[in-house]
């Protein structure tokens, strides 16, 4: 498969995320680093925004919670070209009634080949990294292939669908 280059500006495109028991946590990490993220465009999910808003006191994009989609709208921006990279400070001893929209916006981030930061330490690497503040060609798979693949539309079933049919079938 080839491969494009998508460019990274000089400002990056951040979403900053956390789960309930790791609100403070994140909270805490960005006002440390708030000098470094003060000149980025940072994205939040509902409440983690709000308190990230306050404490750091520069604007910050809030979407909605995480449970009433706001997972689903920063995946939906990474797809678009929307979000550089991803601090999400996940909880991983909770279970969460949206886990299959958070394994769905990490799936888009591992997609488009987004940094992804699941806990204090990889944030500070990510943070911290020279190439934080200056331009950078991020490289992702040219989906175009994928994008322009003949489906056979005899009877509604795809190529795709046919041969695992036929591949049970032939199991039987």
């Amino acid at each position: 498969m080839t491969h494009k280059k998508i460019a990274m500006e000089h400002d990056k495109k951040i979403a900053l995320i956390a789960h309930d028991h790791k609100k403070w946590d994140l909270v805490e990490w960005a006002k440390y680093n708030r000098d470094l993220l003060a000149h980025h465009r940072i994205y939040a999910t509902g409440t983690t925004g709000a308190l990230l808003e306050r404490e750091l006191s520069f604007d910050i994009t809030k979407l909605q919670s995480g449970p009433l989609g706001g997972d689903q709208q920063i995946g939906a921006k990474i797809a678009d070209g929307g979000i550089d990279f991803v601090i999400f400070f996940s909880d991983p001893l909770e279970s969460l009634s949206h886990d299959p929209d958070i394994k769905a916006l990490l799936r888009m981030a591992v997609v488009w080949n987004i940094p992804i930061a699941c806990n204090r330490a990889s944030a500070d690497f990510m943070i911290s990294s020279p190439l934080m503040d200056g331009e950078y060609d991020r490289l992702v798979p040219d989906y175009e292939e994928y994008r322009s693949r003949k489906l056979n539309t005899n009877g509604g079933t795809s190529e795709v669908q046919g041969v695992v049919t036929k591949a049970v079938m032939d199991a039987q």
